[in-house]
């Protein structure tokens, strides 16, 4: 074994007992926790070598070294094997999804459950509509001026506005409006139809122009301008579990921050379908550097809807955290695709 592949040996197994033990690890338990094949002195020469070069460091007068950033980006990059869930870990993420009755019962579930695995802060982004499509339009009648006018996405997201009619409108008319409306637009990615909407008005019967323009502007406002993305959070406690060498300062700044959903859109909806991990300084958000991100997009087959994943200390199981995110994400995306 060549001097740095030793040292990465040596770097690896301070991050997994750092992470295991909270402590600071020594040379001692290093050389008794795991067959490196050399002496103590070498191994000290190794970690002053890792110390040197801003792998690791000394906090405070203890004897021991934890990782700095810099160490954990080198492990997350080169060192870190993907844990592989084991098949009761497999069986409680299915189980667990797999009752879900509907959208808002899948992102809650998803998002608890992420939280429980990993006890860290979970996210989950709601599936966004600008990457949605129409699967279907309802008009629901409450009275004869009055009807419900529901929007179902393909993702299973719902959206529903209370229309008020020009006036008093059939009950045959409103059936003639579903289906204008839903062979309109029905399969169509929601950015694409502005235009389909806005011609409708002109190519309905004369006596239904009326009731079709209140419903195009509904639609519009609907589909189009609501640009509004929501996000589930969960285990926020799970942050008070962190020794003093987690967080630089207290927890309220990252507690303040993690209340701003344009932040967590930041951090977790960028929906790329490859996991992402920020660690410490990497993070853009200042009150967050003194924690770490595994984020990953999701969605039924290769169409990613929308981002999930979990922030905590930078003293992160990150081959665990990983895998249980892409488990996550999967599991979501064939629930989508069955829905």
């Amino acid at each position: 074994m060549s001097l740095d592949e030793r040292k990465l040996e040596v770097l690896r197994a301070i991050v997994q007992d750092y992470v295991a033990t909270q402590e600071p690890v020594g040379s001692k338990a290093l050389v008794e926790r795991h067959h490196l094949g050399v002496s103590p002195a070498t191994v000290r020469n190794d970690m002053a070598a890792l110390e040197d070069e801003g792998y690791i460091h000394q906090p405070h007068t203890s004897a021991g070294r934890v990782p700095t950033n810099r160490g954990y980006r080198l492990f997350v990059d080169k060192l870190s094997r993907v844990k592989p869930l084991s098949p009761a870990e497999r069986r409680a993420i299915e189980q667990f999804l797999v009752g879900a009755v509907d959208l808002d019962d899948v992102v809650h579930r998803s998002v608890r459950l992420l939280a429980q695995l990993t006890r860290q802060v979970a996210v989950v982004q709601y599936p966004s509509l600008s990457r949605s499509s129409v699967r279907h339009l309802e008009l629901v009648p409450v009275s004869t001026t009055r009807i419900i006018l529901v929007m179902i996405a393909d993702t299973g997201r719902v959206e529903q506005r209370l229309v008020e009619l020009p006036g008093p409108t059939p009950a045959d008319d409103v059936t003639e409006l579903r289906r204008l409306i839903n062979d309109k637009l029905g399969g169509r990615r929601l950015i694409d139809t502005p235009p389909l909407v806005e011609a409708l008005s002109d190519e309905v019967p004369q006596n239904l122009r009326p009731a079709m323009a209140v419903l195009s502007s509904v639609l519009l406002e609907t589909l189009v301008e609501r640009t509004e993305e929501r996000v589930a959070l969960a285990g926020t406690s799970n942050l008070a579990r962190g020794t003093m060498y987690d967080f630089q300062g207290t927890l309220r700044p990252i507690l303040e921050a993690l209340e701003e959903q344009v932040i967590l859109l930041k951090l977790f909806g960028e929906m790329e379908p490859s996991t992402r991990v920020l660690i410490g300084d990497e993070n853009e958000i200042e009150d967050l550097r003194s924690t770490s991100v595994v984020s990953t997009g999701y969605g039924p087959g290769v169409t990613v809807v929308g981002g999930m994943g979990v922030l905590g200390p930078t003293r992160m199981d990150y081959p665990g955290t990983i895998a249980t995110v892409r488990a996550v994400a999967r599991y979501v995306g064939d629930l989508l695709a069955q829905g």
